[in-house]
């Protein structure tokens, strides 16, 4: 809302320097700085009254033992990141943009789905938290809500079906038909969602390698909305994309912020409360800029995070059936819990995940120039 007013006295008083808030590139750099205040002034304080109500996180039993010591620690703390990501975008972006209401929408949703789920974990004692039905129905529900409105939307007017093919110059995939598009859409929001919701298992992973992300898609959704880059770059050019990178910038400033507070030893766990939204936004985003066939690229540690639990339970479940007895690819799964078990230390295999991330982040901008 501040860009409207900063907008106003620019167009009635012209005040040297007012003529910035005009650009995407400078209200991007104003959500992130914006969005690390508010976590670094409302960490803390969200913190101690998560530890007042005694909202701590429950500890698998089949985990593995260093985590018995991180029991009670103060979980939910998606609500950080929440903040950090809704105000900045209220006072920062263009709230006439379709794009920006829709994704708004797709991280409220999912964030009330992820805070039922852990309220009725922690507060409630449910040791399965919300029924795995009716959370998938949340999930697939915002899908469809976001497929409907994407195919309908006047900015896809004649490209609706259509979606950047990767490393190919000018050539694009069309899926044809709504039936088979909305689905898509559904199916990446729901897996996106639930891979970051997977990868949420180390102090600092998830939210580190969210940012990784979410740094990639700024980029790529600045570029989609600017006409002359994305003729360059001979990719779709969406107009009025651009806009999402302000809301990129403040989940990446967000996830600086929370990471203060979830860096090992974390003092603060985000639960399905922030999981559950961030891997939403990443897969919602995705499909909105038309670079989801790019998501298993720059969401690579997401993508191996449900693979290596998807092999262990298909392998685990075959070697039953065929020798009595069920045996494992993994020590455990999701795949950074392996690690664990080899005797790697948390921070290490934190570390290094961030830097493959990167590695997959870096590979899927330059599939740009190579196009």
């Amino acid at each position: 809302m501040l860009y409207y007013l900063f907008d106003w006295i620019n167009k009635l008083y012209a005040p040297p320097g007012f003529d910035a808030f005009r650009f995407i590139t400078f209200r991007s750099g104003l959500a992130v700085l914006t969005s690390l205040i508010i976590c670094f002034w409302l960490g803390p304080k969200i913190i101690k009254k998560l530890k007042e109500h005694q909202i701590g996180e429950t500890i698998r039993e089949d985990g593995p033992e260093r985590h018995k010591a991180k029991a009670g620690t103060p979980t939910m703390g998606g609500l950080i990141i929440h903040l950090g990501i809704l105000v900045p975008v209220l006072l920062w972006g263009d709230l006439k943009n379709m794009y920006v209401w829709l994704i708004i929408l797709v991280t409220v949703w999912l964030g009330v789905v992820g805070f039922i789920d852990d309220y009725l974990k922690v507060v409630k004692k449910y040791p399965k938290g919300l029924i795995a039905r009716y959370k998938l129905m949340g999930q697939i529900s915002i899908g469809l809500i976001v497929g409907v409105i994407l195919y309908n939307s006047p900015e896809f007017d004649g490209i609706e079906t259509i979606t950047t093919l990767p490393f190919i110059k000018n050539l694009n995939w069309d899926y044809v038909y709504w039936w088979i598009y909305i689905p898509v859409i559904v199916f990446i929001i729901t897996a996106t969602s639930n891979a970051v919701n997977l990868t949420d298992g180390l102090d600092g992973l998830a939210i580190g390698t969210v940012g990784i992300s979410a740094l990639t898609l700024t980029v790529m959704a600045y570029v989609s909305g600017h006409i002359e880059f994305s003729r360059y770059l001979s990719i779709i050019y969406l107009r009025g994309s651009g806009e999402l990178a302000v809301f990129l910038s403040a989940l990446v400033g967000a996830s600086l912020g929370f990471l203060w507070f979830n860096a090992y030893p974390a003092q603060v766990f985000m639960g399905d409360t922030g999981s559950l939204a961030l891997g939403g936004i990443i897969g919602a985003v995705s499909v909105m800029i038309k670079k989801e066939l790019l998501l298993p690229v720059f969401g690579g540690i997401f993508v191996i995070e449900t693979l290596s639990v998807i092999i262990q339970r298909l392998y685990f479940k075959y070697t039953k059936r065929r020798y009595g007895e069920g045996r494992r690819v993994f020590k455990m799964a999701p795949i950074h819990h392996h690690f664990e078990l080899l005797g790697w230390a948390e921070p290490k295999i934190v570390i290094r995940f961030y830097i493959v991330a990167i590695i997959f982040a870096v590979l899927s901008l330059v599939t740009f120039k190579i196009r």
